[in-house]
């Protein structure tokens, strides 16, 4: 036992970096941080600034002359701003919870060893990933052949599953759940429906965490389906109402010798940089604010899906 104990604490000093190692590790990564978060705040700050010392003094960590303009400007488009906060929220919730249930079925039944097409399967999630019909027969499937057009479906259906996330379930159910446990449900008459509902899918949570995360991310931040599928204003997303005030203001900045004196001091006037970054607060803040919630079971489902297997 003694000899045991010397020997697992020789191992262990080779575990420990020494005074000088961590010192350099704590400053490595206080420098991430602050490449991370230093572009955060210059941001939240020209937001913050007028557009009058923006033209002067340029980019700030802190505000040269604080002004709620852009801001107001994003308050004024008030009803339009809460009806695509509405269609964002819903086609986030409603597209995370339908992309994880098709995401992970589909890993689960190629993750199968005796699933006989397991095999074709795997090739046809994964041709995809290297080669992609491209950008017309997506937007003829989608919008002739399934009649998605001006549909709130057409923001859902397009970015549901992706090959990649089929990978990391396919990686984390081959690894993580046993044969044995599946081969006792399946002797006890479980059908594959309840042996994938109540026993697959409740010991899987870091991963379906992980899926639910970057499917949250990526209907949260999409702004292409709206440019490509709809033409009703009234189903724009966030993200593409505000990149549409975007370009507004670009317009009216561009024209404004050609406008009449009422639109050309609009123009004038109008927050543009400021602008511009407001929206990128408002669009990053709900995300920033989920994410703490997931990032337990994020690292975890990650560090699985993509080592193991």
């Amino acid at each position: 036992m003694a000899t045991r104990t010397v020997y697992e604490s020789g191992l262990d000093r080779f575990n420990r970096p020494s005074k000088g190692v961590n010192i350099i590790f704590n400053l490595i990564f206080i420098l991430l941080a602050l490449i991370c978060v230093v572009p955060i705040l210059v941001v939240l700050s020209i937001s913050l600034s007028s557009e009058e010392s923006i033209r002067q003094t340029g980019y700030h960590i802190l505000p040269a002359a604080l002004s709620g303009e852009a801001y107001s400007y994003i308050a004024k488009q008030g009803a339009m701003i809460l009806r695509a906060l509405g269609v964002s929220l819903f086609v986030t919730i409603i597209g995370t919870v339908l992309g994880v249930l098709l995401t992970a079925s589909m890993g689960y039944v190629i993750s199968r060893p005796n699933y006989k097409l397991k095999g074709l399967l795997t090739w046809i999630v994964f041709i995809p990933m290297v080669f992609n019909g491209g950008l017309v027969s997506s937007y003829y499937i989608n919008a002739n052949l399934l009649g998605l057009k001006d549909t709130i479906w057409a923001l859902i259906l397009p970015l549901a599953v992706s090959s990649f996330n089929v990978i990391i379930c396919k990686t984390f159910f081959k690894s993580t759940i046993p044969d044995g446990l599946i081969e006792s449900a399946e002797i006890d008459g479980a059908s594959q429906l309840r042996i994938f509902f109540s026993i697959v899918l409740p010991i899987s949570l870091p991963v379906l965490a992980t899926i639910g995360l970057f499917l949250c991310f990526g209907y949260w931040n999409d702004w292409f389906q709206s440019m490509l599928y709809i033409n009703n204003q009234d189903l724009y997303s966030l993200q593409a109402l505000l990149n549409n005030l975007m370009s507004n203001v670009d317009a009216l900045a561009k024209n404004a010798a050609s406008m009449g004196v009422s639109y050309a001091l609009l123009a004038a006037t109008m927050p543009k940089e400021s602008a511009r970054m407001a929206v990128a607060i408002v669009i990053v803040l709900p995300v920033a604010f989920a994410y703490p919630f997931f990032q337990r079971y994020f690292i975890s489902g990650l560090t699985v899906g993509a080592v193991k297997g």
